[in-house]
């Protein structure tokens, strides 16, 4: 990001050099992936602390973290969100209804429908699962520690950097670059046409900045991220007050209960946690129906396809690479 090169590969995109069917193959694999590992978290009791589903355990369809709650829930957003609009077509309904207003009730409907929008929001459902953590286990509410928990530095070895590199940053590079930085960028142009989209320089050089001062206190590695951008945005958040009101949150949490808030959270409905997780790789994968031509869709599907299956990123990109370059070479000769 600080050098521009960032810059360079953005704007390669469109051309061969790194074809936009590539990209949106990119982030319509991990579009699929948010939503398969979402309906795993809805049908299955969950072991997040292994990062594995409880093998032949599937959720009850009773009790405050059951498939009843999920599938309500699932339904009720479905059923005031629908499947989402576009941006524009948002646009236009919101001018009709002011439009409307002396006539029948479409003023009165477009501002219903707004209104519902807003309450089916993930904000609420985010409380809602907050409330049935409390409910579920209320001796994490007496666990409750005022304060923020004590920091300090992580010593990290001249051996750990090694392998954080090699096994960490070096797999991590092709989808670092297309989904959390080329995909983004593209992604704020589709959904806000009419506003400047994000650089990829910015992008690249805070991702970077934000995970080279948290690994000294032991964060996890961040990064924007499509998939977050497309759930903000289905969920209703669609100006940059959103993130800052969510990040202060966060601060807020963090200075007021420091570590002691994480037994609440762990106790947070997974089902529920599911649905928004669905929702939101839903709306990632959507976001590669532009693919104009049937030559265009066979390099994405075949670059989602290797993605999905060889779980890397970097072996779907290369295939679909490869798999544009023969396309090009057949038109050739």
């Amino acid at each position: 990001g600080v050098t521009r090169l960032m810059k360079l590969v953005y704007w390669l995109v469109p051309l061969p050099l790194c074809p936009l069917p590539v990209v949106r193959g990119i982030q319509l694999a991990q579009g699929l992936n948010f939503a398969m590992a979402a309906v795993k978290y809805i049908r299955y009791e969950q072991d997040l602390g292994k990062g594995k589903s409880a093998v032949g355990k599937p959720r009850p369809w009773a009790g405050l973290d059951g498939l009843v709650l999920a599938i309500a829930a699932l339904c009720f957003i479905v059923l005031v969100n629908g499947a989402g609009q576009d941006h524009v077509q948002g646009a236009q309904e919101d001018e009709d209804g002011e439009g409307n207003n002396s006539r029948s009730h479409g003023g009165w409907r477009s501002w219903r429908r707004r209104w519902a929008s807003a309450i089916a929001v993930g904000g609420d459902r985010v409380r809602a699962g907050v409330v049935f953590s409390i409910i579920r286990h209320p001796a994490a509410l007496r666990e409750l520690r005022a304060g923020p928990s004590r920091m300090r530095v992580v010593h990290i070895s001249r051996e750990a950097w090694k392998q954080g590199f090699i096994k960490g940053a070096v797999p991590q590079i092709p989808l670092s670059v297309l989904n959390s930085v080329v995909a983004v960028c593209k992604l704020t142009r589709d959904l806000f046409p009419e506003k400047e989209s994000a650089s990829a320089t910015s992008v690249s050089v805070t991702m970077g900045a934000m995970n080279l001062v948290g690994c000294w206190f032991g964060a996890m590695p961040c990064c924007h991220g499509a998939g977050g951008l497309a759930g903000q945005y289905k969920f209703g958040g669609r100006s940059g007050a959103c993130v800052a009101a969510l990040g202060g949150l966060k601060l807020a949490l963090g200075l007021v209960l420091g570590s002691s808030v994480l037994r609440v959270l762990a106790s947070f409905p997974v089902g529920l946690l599911g649905v928004l997780l669905l929702f939101a790789g839903v709306e990632l994968a959507i976001a590669a129906r532009d693919m104009s031509s049937k030559a265009e869709a066979f390099v994405m599907l075949v670059c989602t396809a290797v993605s999905l299956v060889g779980s890397s990123a970097a072996l779907g990109f290369l295939c679909g690479m490869v798999a544009h370059g023969l396309l090009l070479l057949r038109a050739w000769t």
